[in-house]
């Protein structure tokens, strides 16, 4: 009996460029947002810079209404995994911030997220950070963005979508035997098809499932978003219906990129560099638009 799948949506090289497009948007909106954390700001005062530095790009936000969510990003602090409704909550140092990010450029969107630890000054540089910045956040931090890449480069040599999740669970495999931490991969929540909607076939898995999902085709544009915790990786969802947290407590990181699949390669569209730097370390160069 042959398994069937979802119909994915194929992108033309010029509906791939308005996703870029689209991409460099949210790109720029998360700069600006990293740039703005400090202590003291609320996870309202960061979805403000969101929305203006959307509204400036002439897009419009993915988030906001997408079935009923209020706002333009999502921020989930700490404990919260992913969907965490921007608010009155005020950061301090040492909060470990995922900010997801969704724009929208001619009916095209571009989906991102990142994660870091907040230190006295702002968003502490992950290569370089200063100050007193734990090193069990820092390395979770450090962890999941590998785990990240790992996945992406895998679109890049692999045949099938669940190669993604192989790669993410091999590389946070990796990273816990190296800093000596037991890290948990969230599996109810996924990486996904994207284009003239944010969500679309396929799913894109975080772990070594056992459908390795539909094949990979040059116009796939997917979202890889690998999300990981200190601890337990069993979630709950609360009151507010929309943020997720870790069932245990423990502090989770969230990365994503939105990615296109080409003749050549695969090109990173919310990525200033396509790619190029978060590759390198898996060999692979990312193609041009």
């Amino acid at each position: 009996m042959f398994r069937s799948h979802p119909r994915i949506e194929l992108k033309s090289l010029d509906q791939m460029r308005l996703m870029r497009r689209a991409g460099l948007v949210v790109a720029d909106t998360l700069a600006a947002v990293r740039a703005a954390a400090r202590p003291g700001c609320t996870t309202s005062d960061l979805d403000a810079v969101a929305a203006r530095s959307i509204d400036a790009a002439g897009a419009v936000p993915s988030f906001l209404g997408y079935q009923g969510f209020p706002a333009t990003i999502c921020t989930s602090v700490n404990e919260e995994i992913v969907h965490g409704i921007p608010g009155r909550r005020v950061l301090a140092p040492g909060d470990v911030v995922s900010v997801d990010c969704g724009a929208v450029v001619e009916g095209w969107h571009g989906d991102s997220a990142i994660t870091f630890v907040l230190g006295e000054d702002g968003a502490t540089d992950l290569e370089d950070p200063a100050g007193d910045v734990d090193q069990a956040d820092l390395g979770l931090v450090r962890a999941t963005r590998t785990a990240m890449w790992a996945g992406i480069a895998a679109l890049a040599d692999g045949r099938r979508v669940g190669d993604v999740g192989v790669a993410v669970e091999a590389s946070v495999e990796v990273s816990a035997d190296l800093l000596g931490h037991g890290y948990g991969i969230v599996e109810e929540y996924t990486g996904h098809g994207i284009g003239t909607q944010m969500h679309q076939p396929p799913d894109v898995v975080n772990f070594a499932a056992g459908d390795r999902g539909p094949r990979l085709r040059p116009g796939m544009c997917l979202a890889v978003e690998p999300m990981v915790t200190l601890g337990s990786a069993t979630t709950a969802v609360l009151d507010d219906g929309w943020t997720v947290v870790t069932a245990d407590g423990s502090r989770a990181a969230h990365w994503e990129h939105t990615v296109a699949l080409l003749d050549g390669g695969v090109a990173v569209l919310t990525a200033q560099d396509l790619g190029a730097a978060g590759l390198e370390l898996f060999g692979v160069r990312p193609v041009g638009l």
